[in-house]
Parts: structure tokens; C-alpha cells; sequence
């Protein structure tokens, strides 16, 4: 099949350090099973509908499932994130993703901890991110839909790197939030709200170049996957946004 996905030996090899050691019997073949993975996760199908050319379905699901939980693709994506040394500045966003009826139960025993609220758009996940310059993603964290930005954003607050700036919608305008980065030498440049009785100065020229994140959540949603979560574990939904950035910016 033509449209069929392949990784290249280069993009195996750059992929190569964040994989486990294989203990015992050696893995089936890694090119093959991460391409199906990510085909998988690219077109929104079910495990046992991948083609036959990626091997058994099963296998699919095995490696995806277990590398999820060890957090493998998060680590991938962070890890060469890292290698584009960001000095100039860093935008922070977040974006809500609908969550399909499969990926919760309401109940409150076995719908707790799955990270979906039910705000007045419906069942969802909000997905908080940092990126560099160029709309690049550099980390990730997800929340139940009804969960501030501020929230979702303390939990990323330890890896935004050394940069002059750092570029926020109208939503992170509050002082608290923006004196928190006062003492490291980081900038703010986030526009006010209306109803602020004093207007706080920013460079609207910077600003505007905040669209690129505002980008680079339209392609991450170009993923079936990722724009409707069927996911259960939030930890698993979260590999599926990473492995999309991974592939689209990283390799």
C-alpha cells in the first residue's frame, strides 16, 4: 500500500536512545512496529484494523501499550526537544480535545483519575504547552477540561528554559503570574483584559508571533487520535500527543 507509513534508518536511529533495553528474547522489529504505531495513532484506527504489512495487530498493541506506561514517548519528545536550545523565547498555550463517550464513565468509582471534565462544551481534555519560537512543542501536560491555565501551567513551570521571553494569551495576565518571572530575567508579553482597570504594556509586534503554537495545536489535531480521545488513562493519551509532536517537529 502507497499510503502506508515507514520510518527511514535516520529517523530510527534518532529515535534510538529513548527505547528500553530488550531483556531476554530480542524485540520484532522495531522500524516496522513504530511505523504501524504511528500510522495507528495518524488515522484513528482500531488495533486490529492495521494492515498486514505492519504485523500482527496484537504486537502493535503490546509495544504501544507497554512503552506508554513507561512513559517512553513522552521522553522522546522531550529529549530531542531539548537538542534546539531555545534562548530567544517560549510560548505557553492550552487547547481543549474532545473526549469521545468510549474513553469515560461519569460514574464517580471508575471515571476518577482519567483526567475529563464536562465544562459547557461537553466531555474533554485540556492540553496545556510550552514551545519555542518556532512552535516546536517542548513540553506537554494534560487536565481535565474544567481546570485552570494556571494550573496546567505550574506543572510546566520547571522547564521552561532560560529565554528573554516569553509570549501568553490574555488568560495568564494576572500579576501574580507574570511577577513570577521577574527575578530569572524572562519578560512577559501578554496583552490585558478589557475590564483591567490598568492596562499592562506589552510588545504587540512579539505578540502576534504567539500564533505559531496556535499552529502547532492545528496539526497535533490533524491526528485522529489526538483531536478525539478514546483513550481511558490520561498517561496513554498524553504518549499519543507526544508521539504526534515527535513525529511532526522532531524527526
Amino acid at each position: 500500500m502507497s499510503d502506508l507509513i515507514w520510518l527511514s534508518d535516520e529517523q530510527i536511529a534518532k529515535l534510538a536512545p529513548f527505547f528500553p533495553k530488550s531483556h531476554g528474547k530480542p524485540r520484532v522489529d522495531d522500524r516496522r512496529v513504530l511505523s504501524g504505531i504511528i500510522f495507528f495513532n495518524r488515522n484513528g484506527l482500531r488495533w486490529r484494523d492495521a494492515p498486514g504489512a505492519y504485523g500482527r495487530h496484537i504486537t502493535l498493541y503490546s509495544r504501544w501499550k507497554r512503552w506508554s506506561e513507561k512513559g517512553i514517548f513522552a521522553r522522546m519528545m522531550a529529549g530531542l526537544a531539548v537538542e534546539h536550545g531555545e534562548k530567544g523565547a517560549v510560548m505557553i498555550d492550552a487547547t481543549y480535545l474532545k473526549a469521545h463517550r468510549t474513553a469515560t464513565s461519569m460514574a464517580a468509582k471508575r471515571g476518577s483519575g482519567r483526567l475529563i471534565g464536562r465544562p459547557k462544551a461537553g466531555m474533554n481534555t485540556k492540553l496545556h504547552a510550552i514551545c519555542d519560537s518556532i512552535g516546536r512543542p517542548l513540553n506537554l501536560f494534560v487536565t481535565a477540561g474544567q481546570v485552570s491555565d494556571y494550573i496546567g501551567f505550574r506543572a510546566l513551570l520547571s522547564s521552561i528554559p532560560n529565554v528573554d521571553w516569553l509570549p501568553g494569551d490574555r488568560g495568564y495576565v494576572v500579576d501574580w503570574f507574570r511577577d513570577a518571572f521577574t527575578y530569572e530575567g524572562i519578560r512577559a508579553c501578554i496583552p490585558s483584559r478589557k475590564q483591567r482597570n490598568t492596562p499592562v504594556k506589552y510588545d504587540k509586534r512579539r505578540n502576534k508571533r504567539r500564533n505559531r503554537i496556535e499552529i502547532m495545536f492545528g496539526k497535533l489535531k490533524d491526528w485522529r487520535r489526538v483531536a478525539t480521545r478514546y483513550d481511558r488513562y490520561s498517561k496513554i493519551f498524553l504518549s499519543a500527543i507526544a508521539l504526534a509532536a515527535t513525529v511532526i517537529y522532531c524527526l
